[in-house]
This record gives C-alpha cells, sequence and structure tokens, in this order.
C-alpha cells in the first residue's frame, strides 16, 4: 500500500533506451514496460523508470515521493519551506509536481488519478 510521504518512484536517465535495457536486462535480469518512445519502467524492489526526454529533472536521478491527496501535499511543503519548481501537471497514470527542499535537492511528488 502506498503511504504520503514515502519514497515510491525513481527516474533516471535514459539515453539510448535500448542500449540501457540491454544493459540492465543482461546485468541483472531486469524486464521493462514501455510507454512510448521515451519511456521504460521497471519495478525491481522499487519501481522507476528511464526516460529519454529533453526536460531538465531527466538530466540526474528524481526521487518520488507519493500522496494521497497531492494538493494538501503540495500545501505542506510549501509551508514547510519547498520550493515549488513545477506546478501540479498531469501525465499518463497520474498527476504529480516538483520541488527543491532548503539543500536544493529537487524532488517529485505524485498521485494517481
Amino acid at each position: 500500500m502506498r503511504e504520503d510521504g514515502k519514497v515510491d518512484y525513481v527516474e533516471l536517465p535514459g539515453g539510448d533506451l535500448g542500449q540501457v535495457k540491454a544493459f540492465y536486462g543482461a546485468a541483472f535480469g531486469w524486464t521493462f514496460t514501455d510507454y512510448g518512445p521515451e519511456y521504460a519502467a521497471f519495478d525491481q524492489g522499487l519501481d522507476g523508470g528511464f526516460h529519454t526526454g529533453q526536460d531538465d529533472a531527466v538530466q540526474k536521478p528524481l526521487v518520488i515521493l507519493y500522496a494521497h491527496d497531492l494538493e494538501a501535499m503540495e500545501a505542506k511543503v510549501r509551508a514547510a519551506g519547498g520550493a515549488i519548481t513545477k506546478p501540479i501537471f498531469s501525465f499518463p497514470g497520474g498527476r504529480r509536481f516538483h520541488f527543491t527542499d532548503p539543500a536544493g535537492n529537487e524532488l517529485a511528488v505524485w498521485s494517481e488519478g
């Protein structure tokens, strides 16, 4: 069961998805679910995915937390001193927002539907 504020997903830069998938498949036995030509998801104890888009967030790993109530969590992040870098937006499978913490680390929070 997903819980508020827990690490739920990690996105990594994908580069050449074919090469990345072949490497992780051969080295570790990973399998993937493709979501279009720019995204391949994995489930290897912690869900995650490789993204090849030009979005700034895919230039480094992105830790994604979960929230049952995305608007309430965004308000809590703001109140605690986090800076919203990407307001709530939709993507296939849910909605999310990005923020930076006081140390400058960028994270995201997502919710289903």
